[in-house]
């Protein structure tokens, strides 16, 4: 396998994430557009992080992200950023997800994995098919 390495001053990494966040009460509200507009707040948060995004997709009431991040990104910090701003801003932007969900957008919890062994191509292969 080959990794695609990152280099600091004094470190060499390839930290690779998938994350994975539902809506709440797994409500079907992601549509195409909805996701495609996630994927640009989640580019934008990114760069304040540090973080690079690989992909996002998903279905109807979840979405993947894969991202690369450095050793020093505080995971916690990004992803409660993401998920706080994506859904203020979707629901900002739709009235009836607003109307919907009230308040929150995603469920409290998530999921978040290392790739570890499996290669960035595999897993955007199985993000792209979700």
């Amino acid at each position: 396998m080959k990794y695609n390495l990152e280099t600091g001053s004094h470190t060499v990494y390839a930290l690779q994430y998938h994350f994975v966040t539902v809506t709440k009460y797994r409500a079907d509200l992601l549509t195409d557009e909805i996701a495609e507009r996630i994927g640009e707040i989640a580019s934008d948060i990114s760069e304040d992080f540090g973080v690079n995004i690989q992909n996002v997709n998903g279905g109807s009431d979840h979405v993947h992200i894969l991202f690369t991040a450095k050793p020093t990104t505080d995971l916690t910090k990004f992803i409660n950023s993401l998920k706080g701003v994506t859904s203020r801003k979707i629901r900002d932007e739709n009235p009836e997800i607003r109307q919907a969900l009230d308040k929150a957008f995603w469920q409290p919890g998530y999921f978040l994995a290392t790739t570890g062994q499996v290669s960035i191509d595999v897993l955007m292969k199985y993000v792209e098919e979700q």
